[in-house]
């Protein structure tokens, strides 16, 4: 592995631990680099689980030492989130990424215009819906999001934001803090699955992990710093630039491509 190779994937690494912990989409600049480096798709999304539980092991504990982490409601939408997941890394490789990916794009359209519409939703907490228990409804949903997750994990941070917003009533620092628990607890499980189907790249994938714990580091304590109204537009922006992405108006791959340094 060269010196280059290393600084990018730290530096992807960084960012990516940033956007994902304050909001969701980071794993566009993961894949792009990892596959950039030459490892096929498959191997890129298994390999980027390696950060991504790392990442998320580090926001929690900032969270939960800034004392804005519900771990006994986390858990238990987790425990659906994490049966899911595992199917959802078994059929990773059967389903059109593409036409996947449109539909993911769709949805972030639709999450942004509640976002913009009634933003109270997303800063103010409900404690009529925090105080519930799980319903039903809630586990089904969480599900079929986990399911997502050990898919792709590619935006489904926005997915998770708006259950445990819109469904479960956190405002959005707390709902932050409950979704990197949850994507914490599902993530070994996916990553079992990539390295039983031999698609994960050892090296590169720890390398990455130093610089996406700093960048989770980082933004669990901007995120309590700044509050919920800083996360909102952060997710704004980058549910913008993701849709832009994967309906291909912009190729953030490509421009990936374009700074890096031949080797």
């Amino acid at each position: 592995m060269s010196i280059i190779e290393i600084f990018a994937l730290i530096a992807a690494g960084a960012l990516v631990g940033f956007i994902n912990t304050l909001a969701g989409g980071g794993s566009i600049i993961s894949l792009s680099v990892l596959m950039m480096l030459g490892l096929p798709a498959t191997v890129a999304n298994g390999t980027n689980r390696i950060a991504i539980a790392v990442q998320n092991l580090t926001a929690v504990s900032s969270f939960r030492q800034q004392k804005v982490l519900d771990v006994k409601k986390g858990i238990w939408l987790a425990l659906p989130a994490v049966v899911g997941s595992v199917i959802g890394a078994w059929i990773a490789a059967d389903i059109n990424e593409l036409i996947f990916e449109r539909a993911v794009a769709v949805v972030m359209l639709i999450m942004l215009i509640f976002i913009l519409y009634k933003p109270q939703k997303w800063i103010k907490e409900r404690e009529e819906l925090t105080s519930r228990k799980i319903t039903f409804w809630q586990v089904l949903l969480f599900f079929f999001i986990g399911m997502y997750g050990g898919f792709i994990q590619l935006g489904v941070g926005y997915f998770l934001l708006a259950g445990i917003v819109l469904g479960a009533g956190y405002e959005l620092v707390k709902a932050n803090a409950i979704k990197v628990l949850i994507v914490l607890l599902y993530t070994p499980f996916a990553l079992m699955v990539f390295i039983l189907n031999d698609q994960v790249n050892w090296a590169y994938g720890l390398v990455m992990t130093i610089g996406n714990v700093a960048g989770a580091f980082i933004a669990s304590r901007m995120a309590v710093k700044k509050g919920a109204a800083f996360v909102r537009w952060v997710i704004i922006f980058v549910i913008l630039l993701t849709s832009a992405h994967l309906f291909g108006i912009i190729d953030i791959k490509a421009i990936i491509q374009s700074l890096s340094i031949p080797k």
